[in-house]
């Protein structure tokens, strides 16, 4: 997958987020938040180490933090490279983030939609990557209804059943929509009520806790507090001696062909923009 993207998005930086093991702060705020989703395989847990091996062997830089989630780490530091310079003079970067002028955040994960912007996609696999699509600001709102930034607001409304909050019972996509579009994000609907059919008003004032905090588990937090190092995320090696001894001792001959021939595609890449 790492090897499709390198050669279909072309990245000039890389950088790896994941999850830590420890509850997240949403598992706090509310105990049934995922409460449904089976424990991860055994087979599959005992590869983690490996796959983080192989990362570090790339030279990509991995961020996590225990209490969040990785989709809050990916928010952050897109956060950082987008919009810290601007907002928050603390958190500015080394001035080689200048070179950034487009980031596209790779996830199978529709939360993350919600970073859309003008400087931000998201390139999210519908059968593998090989039929990844690229999603802006037109393409989320086709296939949400909303604009990026109001999808916590419409998944206060509608819930989450992979994570296990239910938003507002009785309210479904089309009306989670309808009130959206007409009044923008829901604090501003629970102060509209009375302009609200009666029955969906009904529906908003029973609701009205589980609608907030649903809010606030569905919104990606920005200041996580890890820091991106752009010059090491720049600094990716694709077939280096490291990245073959790695494939080698884990038996990888045929990737390690591969990774060969997308290292030396690079390196030609690289020479004709010289030129």
């Amino acid at each position: 997958m790492l090897l499709r993207v390198i050669t279909d998005l072309e990245p000039t930086h890389i950088a790896f987020c994941l999850d830590e093991k420890e509850p997240t702060f949403r598992k706090k705020e509310f105990v049934a938040y995922q409460a449904h989703r089976p424990k991860m395989d055994e087979g599959l847990e005992s590869q983690i180490q490996k796959a983080k091996d192989v990362i570090n062997a790339f030279g990509i830089p991995m961020y996590s933090k225990p209490g969040f989630e990785a989709d809050d780490v990916i928010g952050t530091l897109v956060y950082q490279v987008t919009e810290s310079k601007r907002k928050t003079p603390a958190l500015q970067l080394s001035r080689s983030s200048t070179l950034i002028d487009e980031v596209i955040i790779v996830t199978g994960d529709r939360d993350i939609l919600q970073l859309v912007n003008d400087k931000v996609k998201v390139y999210m696999p519908i059968l593998g990557l090989s039929q990844g699509k690229l999603f802006g600001k037109n393409e989320v709102v086709e296939k949400m209804g909303v604009t990026p930034e109001l999808i916590p607001d419409y998944k206060a409304l509608v819930g989450d059943p992979s994570d296990n909050y239910k938003g507002v019972n009785g309210i479904g996509p089309k009306t989670a929509i309808k009130l959206i579009n007409e009044f923008g994000e829901v604090t501003s609907i629970y102060k509209n009520l009375k302009k609200i059919p009666l029955q969906t008003r009904e529906k908003l004032e029973k609701d009205k806790d589980s609608a907030l905090i649903s809010h606030k588990l569905a919104t990606i937090v920005k200041d996580v507090s890890v820091k991106l190092d752009l010059d090491k995320a720049g600094k990716w090696d694709i077939d280096s001696q490291k990245v073959l001894d790695e494939f080698a001792r884990l038996g990888f001959k045929t990737l390690a062909e591969r990774v060969k021939k997308v290292g030396q595609q690079i390196d030609s890449e690289k020479q004709l923009n010289l030129l």
